[in-house]
């Protein structure tokens, strides 16, 4: 019945003035000879207030499409085709055709974007309130225009920074507890505030100008579910408010059924699918967009196994895509072949339950002081970590979940003493490590491994990654000579997906998610016991995501591995946790089962955490459809 209503009223009539239509776009990059097509015969049309969501794995040409929108490819890009923008100043315009003066006058003050990284995106030299202000002073004759005053009118920097003030306002940066206000934001330097909210600041300035399209370019990866809701949240009412069209880029499906009206999805440079994105959720077409579908980690049952893209479609000599012929064209069957079912569950529990611990944290602390006055008087300490305790299993995996800043990090970190405790104990194997010396912990070190969040950060850029596997195996003295190391280097390659002729390349020759499969491999290397995964997958695309909890899922079985796996994505933990501790401010919230706190959480907080997961269920996607159907009409005053 549903279904048919929005057929018959589907929200595609109520968006009916174009404002982006790109026809054909194929964008190539030379370098050193090569050509490399990144974009291929791409064509789509976006309206007045309506989002379009673009969807893809990494490489799959969504950001260099935005990119090129925006005329920021370098010169080493040769872009065909059209982008036809449909300007309240100018007019009908090809943004292909516009010299860089006029790219500038459209660039901001029509068109604005949103970053993935707002840290690098902003000076850190700069409070935000300057950058919004200067933002603002720069577009003038945009806002004039678009607000109707004065073609000559001049905004003084007092007006600039009350209208900075409003922004950050408008954009919540703000506290019900008088902690956060638009005052402090505004002479608050960018590492001085959180993530979620130097992201608002790049919203506040991206909507300075009043933009008629805002592209978001993978807005809420690196951010926690409820930051994330916020965000979505705010992204939503002020496209409404503003009439502005959204083209949000992520790899997040979840995310894409909650703010898109339309869904685009991409491969290789090419256009897969695109339709209205409760067709895109009900009835894909395209084995790719079922692959995707299929790879996002379940919240209503637990699977052995996550599918990946690869278990959908096949890729002939020619580059053609096919669906596989095993696969079952309504995915069901695959998924619940997977199933665990309680009784395991429950039976695996009790088994874990029966061991002796091989970690114990006993009322573990980590206080951070800070001075303050000319005699450095110490100020209340900073609690990241407050009288943790907990035990972990042999061939357990425990997950760590919570928001920025709950100490999920710290307390990891505490754990193998890279950081050093405040107060409490650490009993690994029945041993106290706490009053451990530094030759003592090298030979811990063994045993007790981290895997950190960024691959590309935690590899050495001038060593290949064959060295960067075989050298802590050497300083470790693991096997006899350096022949029998690098044997094993090749075999725990091959062991993680990976190739032995990439022993001899370097870390930048890799994707992101090749990268985090070699920091797996370098771990492995040491023949560990325990492992603490930090944040390992979060920033990565949904399938290379599902391939990466696949792979350490897979060696946990066969090397008998114990996980801690710190997350902010409660899905993921869900997949990959047999017990799960949710943290608040540096103190355990919740502790217990992985499904027993998904199916009846204990805390408010807890609560808050499970109901911020997008969980891209047909019923939400219908909700959300429905929400901003009344709204559109409520705006064009249709009754």
């Amino acid at each position: 019945m549903k279904e048919n209503v929005f057929r018959k009223n589907s929200i595609e009539n109520l968006y009916t003035e174009p404002i982006l239509e790109v026809r054909n776009l194929e964008i190539v990059f030379e370098k050193n000879g090569k050509k490399t097509q990144a974009v291929e015969n791409v064509s789509f049309k976006l309206h007045r207030s309506e989002a379009l969501g673009i969807v893809g794995e990494s490489g799959s040409g969504k950001s260099v499409t935005s990119l090129a929108i925006m005329g920021l490819l370098d010169s080493s890009a040769k872009v065909s085709g059209e982008v036809i923008f449909h300007s309240s100043r100018f007019g009908e315009i090809d943004l292909l055709h516009l010299d860089e003066k006029a790219m500038r006058e459209i660039r901001g003050g029509d068109i604005a974007m949103i970053f993935q990284d707002p840290m690098s995106s902003l000076n850190p030299v700069y409070t935000c309130g300057d950058q919004v202000m200067e933002a603002i002073l720069l577009h003038q004759k945009d806002i004039a225009h678009k607000e109707g005053l004065p073609k000559d009118y001049v905004i003084s920097k007092k007006e600039a920074k009350q209208r900075t003030l409003d922004l950050f306002k408008l954009v919540r940066l703000t506290s019900d507890d008088g902690r956060v206000t638009p005052g402090k934001i505004f002479h608050s330097y960018p590492h001085e505030i959180s993530g979620g909210q130097k992201q608002r600041v790049m919203i506040a300035m991206a909507l300075c100008a009043h933009p008629s399209l805002l592209i978001a370019d993978e807005p809420t990866t690196a951010l926690d579910v409820t930051v994330q809701k916020t965000i979505l949240e705010l992204m939503e009412i002020l496209r409404h408010e503003q009439d502005a069209a959204l083209m949000f880029i992520t790899h997040d499906l979840g995310v894409i059924a909650e703010v898109a009206d339309r869904v685009m999805v991409m491969y290789q440079g090419n256009v897969m699918e695109q339709d209205e994105v409760m067709n895109i959720f009900d009835s894909p077409t395209h084995p790719y967009t079922k692959g995707l579908l299929s790879c996002r980690p379940r919240l209503d049952f637990k699977l052995r196994q996550l599918p990946v893209v690869a278990d959908f479609i096949q890729i002939n000599e020619s580059g053609e895509i096919s669906e596989k012929d095993n696969i079952v064209h309504g995915m069901g069957d695959m998924i619940l072949e997977n199933v665990i079912h309680d009784f395991e569950i429950e039976e695996r529990n009790e088994a874990l339950a029966q061991q002796a611990p091989l970690l114990e944290v006993r009322n573990l602390s980590k206080y951070y002081y800070q001075r303050k006055g000319l005699f450095g008087t110490k100020r209340d300490p900073i609690k990241a970590v407050d009288d943790v305790s907990f035990v972990v299993y042999p061939g357990e995996t425990v997950g760590l979940v919570g928001e920025s800043g709950c100490g999920k990090t710290t307390l990891g970190r505490t754990i193998l003493r890279l950081v050093e405790p405040s107060s409490g104990d650490i009993i690994f194997e029945g041993k106290r490590i706490n009053d451990y010396n530094k030759n003592d912990m090298r030979a811990l070190r063994e045993s007790m491994q981290i895997i950190f969040q960024d691959p590309y950060s935690s590899l050495n850029p001038r060593l290949t990654v064959g060295r960067a596997i075989l050298e802590p195996m050497r300083i470790h003295g693991i096997l006899d000579n350096d022949q029998q190391r690098r044997e094993k280097v090749m075999y725990l390659l091959e062991k993680v997906g990976l190739k032995p002729e990439h022993f001899n390349r370097y870390p930048h020759e890799f994707s992101g998610g090749q990268r985090q499969r070699v920091c797996i491999a370098r771990t492995l290397g040491l023949q560990p016991k325990f492992i603490i995964a930090d944040e390992s997958v979060s920033a990565l695309d949904v399938s290379v995501q599902a391939q990466v909890l696949n792979l350490l899922n897979d060696l946990k079985e066969e090397f008998g591995l114990t996980y801690i796996f710190i997350s902010h994505d409660l899905s993921v933990v869900k997949f990959m946790a047999d017990r799960m501790i949710v943290m608040n401010q540096g103190r355990i919230e919740e502790m217990g089962f992985s499904e027993q706190i998904y199916e009846n959480p204990q805390t408010e907080y807890t609560q808050k955490l499970i109901s911020a997961i997008p969980k891209g269920t047909l019923e939400q996607i219908y909700q959300a459809i429905g929400n901003r159907y009344e709204q559109r009409k409520k705006k064009l005053g249709i009754a």
